[in-house]
């Protein structure tokens, strides 16, 4: 059982998630937060597994939030929920520890599988946030990836576990952890998610919707 908590400041948006993920039988949600300061509050209290948080609220925002979940609580994930708007936010809710970013329109299936991804660690960023967040980045990387990287690089971002990526590429798990060591040494982070941000910030990825 995943036990979530929906941590969002439009009562409508609350309930609509509230009724979608308590369709699955795999989800549990445990609570609901109205800002920030409830979401960190309750996170603390009920330690959820995901906080599907959303990045613009009152008191203390998402970003902040993010933070002192994460600080506090490792083992609690926080998956964004977003609009097109905030892709500065976006950068700074995962430089903050946040496991990935969905967009709040996103189908229910893709919010499914996200929450289902995040609850395994694995980073989750919705292809039109990738898009829009490419349109932005500039600086060269400092060091080149592979093809065979950048390629492994795109599944992970994709939200692909080692086993999909070896599957995908006809290679074993063992060279896919493989290749992502060497990508975590050359883009300087310490794990997936880290890594597919710095590759999208460099202009390494190229990923279409």
């Amino acid at each position: 059982m995943i036990r979530l908590l929906i941590a969002d400041d439009h009562p409508v948006v609350r309930a609509g998630l509230l009724g979608m993920l308590g369709s699955e039988g795999d989800f549990e949600v445990v609570g609901e937060a109205r800002d920030g300061q409830e979401a960190v509050a309750k996170a603390a209290l009920l330690e959820p597994d995901v906080v599907l948080m959303d990045l613009r609220m009152p008191n203390l925002d998402g970003v902040s939030a993010t933070t002192r979940i994460r600080a506090r609580q490792p083992h609690t994930q926080v998956l964004v929920l977003t609009t097109y708007d905030t892709d500065d936010d976006i950068l700074r809710a995962v430089d903050a520890g946040a496991v990935g970013c969905l967009l709040k329109d996103a189908p229910r299936e893709e919010l499914f599988r996200a929450v289902r991804a995040a609850a395994r660690g694995e980073s989750v960023l919705a292809p039109p946030v990738l898009a829009r967040l490419l349109s932005r980045m500039r600086a060269p990387a400092a060091e080149a990836l592979s093809a065979r990287e950048v390629e492994v690089l795109t599944l992970v971002a994709r939200g692909a576990a080692n086993k999909a990526v070896a599957r995908e590429l006809y290679i074993s798990e063992t060279t896919v952890k493989t290749h992502l060591s060497h990508i975590f040494t050359k883009l300087g982070v310490d794990d997936r998610t880290a890594a597919v941000t710095v590759a999208l910030d460099r202009g390494i990825l190229r990923l279409s919707g």
